[in-house]
């Protein structure tokens, strides 16, 4: 489009981040800022029709950098495992469709009444079990996505990149591998050295980007900030992913009602100037 100034080459903009969009005006949005990487939501996609978004995503020749979500695979019951796994193939099924990069695994938190840490951890690595091969199939890699420790109990009971890696590393990295995000990692000493291991191993398959800004909403899921709202060094944290030796997009992942209030259009274009300033 003549007059656009391509967005940065590494930026992609996760479909959160704009959630007032449909998906014809996240496209829209994304060619007249000259965004060429997204990352999209099961929901919305499935609402729109997965078709029909990989048709409208491909025609506007953007990349789907990944898919959120699969997972929550943490049930201990039998009839439970059954249907996340039923889910997941599904999930598997649509990221294969829009050509996704990674699907992005949230792992589950604790089924009511249990407090084995522990052995939640244990039963990830035999659902994965049963799902790999499934994904192999479809052409599509899962990425483990580890969440800050306070979403251990409801949604996610792998809470570091060292616990993510544990389970990855028991299936090959070109189909498990793990996924970065500076808001749930930004605060573990081990964060360095478990990119290190992590890109060592060829496991880093999604770098997000989002700020920590205090205090935090109530329900805390919607506590995102703006890039450079917060107190995350953003750019070292990328820099430490680059070291690792990762080299692919750095997808802007906010959850925030304040920028969904907002036109879509100016979030963006603030988006992209504070992942200039504050990631590349």
């Amino acid at each position: 489009m003549t007059g656009v100034v391509a967005a940065p080459a590494r930026f992609s903009l996760n479909q959160e981040t704009v959630r007032q969009w449909s998906l014809p005006e996240l496209v829209a949005g994304c060619g007249a800022a000259g965004v060429t990487t997204v990352g999209l939501w099961r929901d919305p996609v499935r609402g729109f029709g997965v078709r029909e978004t990989a048709r409208l995503v491909a025609a506007a020749g953007l990349r789907v950098s990944s898919l959120c979500r699969g997972g929550f695979f943490t049930a201990s019951d039998p009839a439970g495992r059954a249907v996340a796994l039923e889910e997941n193939r599904r999930a598997v099924e649509e990221a294969a469709e829009l050509g996704a990069d990674v699907l992005v695994l949230v792992a589950g938190g604790l089924p009511e009444g249990e407090r084995d840490l522990a052995e939640a951890r244990r039963r990830i690595a035999g659902f994965l079990g049963e799902l790999v091969p499934w994904a192999a199939g479809h052409g599509v890699r899962l990425g483990i996505e580890p969440l800050h420790p306070m979403f251990a109990a409801d949604r996610c009971v792998v809470s570091t990149l060292g616990q993510a890696l544990d389970i990855a590393e028991q299936f090959p990295a070109e189909r498990v591998g793990v996924v970065a995000d500076s808001y749930h990692l930004w605060w573990d000493e081990r964060l360095a050295a478990d990119l290190d291991r992590a890109g060592a191993g060829g496991r880093i398959v999604s770098v997000q980007v989002a700020d920590w800004v205090t205090p935090l909403p109530e329900g805390v899921l919607l506590g995102r900030g703006q890039l450079g709202d917060g107190c995350v060094d953003l750019r070292a944290f990328r820099q430490l992913a680059d070291r690792a030796g990762y080299g692919g997009p750095v997808e802007v992942e906010i959850f925030h009602p304040g920028l969904w209030a907002r036109d879509g259009r100016e979030v963006l274009r603030e988006v992209i100037a504070r992942y200039r300033e504050h990631v590349e």
